[in-house]
């Protein structure tokens, strides 16, 4: 088989709209949003606010650099160039095992999603059926990968759309006029009715509604026109974040009590059944097993292409720089999607659990990736400064947002750790790092 020395750019600007919105709706919106709003009542609108400016901040500090070096490999390739071969190699690293973790999580929510229609198909039994036709998509071409991800974000997006359309009915035919009809939003104890804490505690589970959406950067390396693409796709991330995490949460909070929400069912079946919609509940099943394999085409993708980088810097096995004629890396794709594999023996052994546990852990990981692109993008900037040389595409208020992203970051990790069900998960980040960093050391002895 020819391999070429390069992939092939074969990602359109529709394909990196629809992947930069795919990667910001997951099953966490869908069905997770009970839990903080419970933390936080009306005020986790804030919550998802500020929490996505942090990441908007973020995504301009990622775009900055993938404009000025449009590499596959992303952060990894930036970080080791920029601030060493430790933190290059322990992004890499961390991002590959943070998208398994995601993939497995999200092969698992298959399952589940599967069983509300076909109760007596074996869960395991639905996640390798969509781990195969996946994995057999991606390996064809990358434009197979943006075609597939293109009309799945499209699903997610218009369901969307749909509620906060028909939310907006609901409330404009209340017999309440405004503002009384959204009354619900400072009623039954106020906006925030558990205080800061409330608020703070939920903007740290909120933040992990927004993990994958960095896949953007990933995608440089393949994008037609980076110049022009790459941008357009991130500055609309903030109208994204505004529209449909913000602009969901006013909608849910203004229709029922805070503490309602989500109780009887799913926010978003509560709202088509209301218009009168009696196949509510399977249009959201449809929809959230949409978006479960969305995630897993998403992860299958990226981390091929994180092993593709690393490989190349040598900081992975030589065989993940081998391409096909089409410019896929195979190898990558069929390592990573053979590691999910793992996900159906812990689904035999940790029935009801695996999910909660993979993505506890993977919220973590999120972290760590966050924390590289901040302080690479500090040294990409100073070495930029230090050559006299101007990028195409800068970030926003250089160097205060990178601090205060860090800092913000920093009291998420906190406020996790004031959650019990989050603790587990905070204390296995250092050790997560200590093993990277022998893992490290290991590689360094060989390439010495």
């Amino acid at each position: 088989m020819d391999k070429p020395a390069q992939m092939k750019r074969g990602l359109k600007n529709r394909h990196l709209q629809m992947i930069a919105l795919g990667g910001a709706i997951g099953t966490g919106l869908f069905y997770g949003s009970a839990s903080t709003i419970a933390l936080a009542g009306p005020a986790v609108i804030l919550s998802y606010l500020l929490g996505g400016i942090v990441i908007f901040f973020i995504m301009r500090m990622l775009g900055e650099m993938a404009v000025d070096e449009p590499v596959s490999g992303s952060f990894s390739y930036y970080a080791s160039k920029y601030w060493g071969r430790f933190a290059g190699f322990v992004s890499g690293w961390n991002y590959w095992f943070n998208y398994v973790l995601v993939s497995m999580a999200e092969l698992t929510a298959v399952g589940i999603y599967v069983n509300f229609w076909l109760p007596d198909v074996p869960q395991w039994l639905s996640a390798l059926v969509c781990l195969v036709v996946i994995t057999a998509l991606n390996l064809i071409n990358v434009r197979a990968y943006g075609e597939t991800e293109f009309w799945m974000a499209l699903v997610k997006i218009t369901a969307i759309v749909l509620m906060i359309v028909l939310g907006l009915y609901l409330l404009g035919v209340s017999p309440q006029p405004f503002p009384e009809n959204f009354s619900n939003l400072w009623s039954n104890g106020g906006f925030a009715p558990n205080g800061f804490w409330g608020f703070a505690l939920a903007t740290a589970v909120v933040m992990f509604s927004f993990g994958g959406i960095e896949l953007i950067g990933i995608t440089a390396g393949e994008a037609e026109d980076p110049d022009r693409t790459i941008p357009r796709a991130i500055n609309q991330v903030i109208w994204r974040i505004l529209i449909f995490y913000v602009g969901t949460m006013i909608v849910l909070m203004a229709l029922w009590p805070w503490n309602e929400v989500g109780m009887k069912a799913s926010p978003f079946v509560q709202i088509f059944q209301n218009v009168g919609i009696p196949a509510a509940a399977h249009i959201l099943n449809f929809v959230v097993l949409i978006a479960a394999i969305s995630v897993y085409n998403s992860a299958i993708y990226s981390n091929s292409r994180m092993l593709y980088g690393l490989a190349q810097k040598g900081e992975a096995p030589a065989i993940f720089k081998s391409l096909s004629v089409h410019g896929v890396p195979v190898v990558g794709i069929l390592v990573s999607s053979g590691c999910t594999l793992v996900v159906v023996l812990l689904n035999y052994f940790l029935e009801g659990h695996v999910f909660m546990y993979l993505m506890m852990i993977a919220t973590c990981a999120a972290v760590i990736s966050w924390v590289v692109i901040c302080v690479t993008h500090l040294k990409f900037r100073q070495a930029c400064a230090a050559a006299g040389k101007t990028t195409k595409f800068q970030s926003i208020l250089y160097p205060a947002t990178n601090y205060l992203s860090l800092l913000f970051l920093a009291a998420v990790v906190f406020f996790m750790a004031q959650i019990p069900d989050m603790q587990l998960a905070v204390l296995f980040l250092p050790i997560w790092l200590a093993v990277l960093g022998v893992g490290y050391q290991i590689y360094k002895k060989n390439h010495a």
